[in-house]
């Protein structure tokens, strides 16, 4: 398996184009600008529709199965499926994710367009285009979904955003799951009192240890911050107090490997 992170910002991305704090200027300083957050798994499972073009180097043309977290903007951007009409791709795609998602996504499918649409509730656990996706209950403002995705060769990927604290039924269902990779939301940084449900630089920590705790994480999991705001301090502030936590955050367009794949890397890859 190897998952590409599409984008690693939140819905504003960082920098915010309206914001001169320091975070922002520091990024502008650095020319890193992060998309929305979204990731491509093997070339074929996309997860979230961003709003935001995926790096020019990453088509889509082979996607086959879309995995959408839930309805905001910055998540479910239907548009994009308008986008794969226009080029009139006769591949079938899978459109699979909460209710409220989905109906976002339907006035922008043509009657012909080989699109089918598969609903996903907390504890489903289906097989699409060849990858076992497991949907997991998160803890957000609207029905969303966290997914748990294990991929033909067993490399294995948990995608965790947009939530608050993690649900204790969330947590026993990966119990044991001893993730390759774990793309862990940590939206707000130092500012703690936003009074959503997201994770900041408090939380972060808390259910990471959480996630150890249940054997999801273990030392081999690499872990990823995502979902990432002007809210964190400037990158190189960030990436220390992340690496304490043993997590890491990496620029967009990065791809990681997982499961087999980083198995055969040369150690230290």
């Amino acid at each position: 398996m190897e998952v590409t992170l599409l984008g690693t910002g939140a819905a504003d991305g960082w920098p915010n184009p309206w914001c001169t704090c320091a975070s922002c200027a520091d990024a502008r300083r650095r020319g890193d600008q992060r998309r929305q957050t979204s990731a491509l798994v093997d070339g074929v499972l996309l997860l979230d529709l961003s709003p935001a073009l995926p790096p020019v180097d990453v088509p889509l043309t082979d996607v086959a199965t879309v995995l959408v977290t839930h309805a905001h903007p910055d998540h479910c951007a239907p548009f994009a499926l308008l986008w794969r009409q226009w080029v009139r791709r006769g591949q079938p795609l899978t459109v699979a994710g909460p209710a409220g998602a989905l109906d976002e996504c339907r006035p922008w499918v043509a009657p012909d367009d080989p699109v089918a649409f598969v609903e996903l509730t907390p504890g489903d656990e289906r097989v699409l285009g060849g990858y076992r996706v497991r949907a997991l209950a998160a803890e957000h403002e609207v029905p969303t979904l966290l997914y748990d995705v294990t991929g033909p060769d067993g490399g294995r990927l948990l995608h965790a955003t947009d939530t608050g604290p993690l649900l204790p039924e969330t947590l026993e269902r990966v119990r044991g799951a001893g993730f390759d990779v774990v793309l862990l939301e940590e939206t707000f940084g130092d500012h703690l009192a936003h009074g959503t449900a997201h994770l900041d630089l408090a939380g972060f920590p808390v259910e990471l240890d959480r996630l150890r705790d249940v054997g999801a994480v273990t030392a081999a999991t690499d872990v990823v911050a995502v979902h990432l705001s002007h809210h964190n301090p400037p990158l190189a502030e960030l990436e220390l107090r992340l690496g304490a936590l043993g997590a890491r955050v990496v620029p967009d367009g990065t791809t990681i490997p997982a499961g087999a794949r980083r198995a055969a890397l040369p150690r230290g890859a």
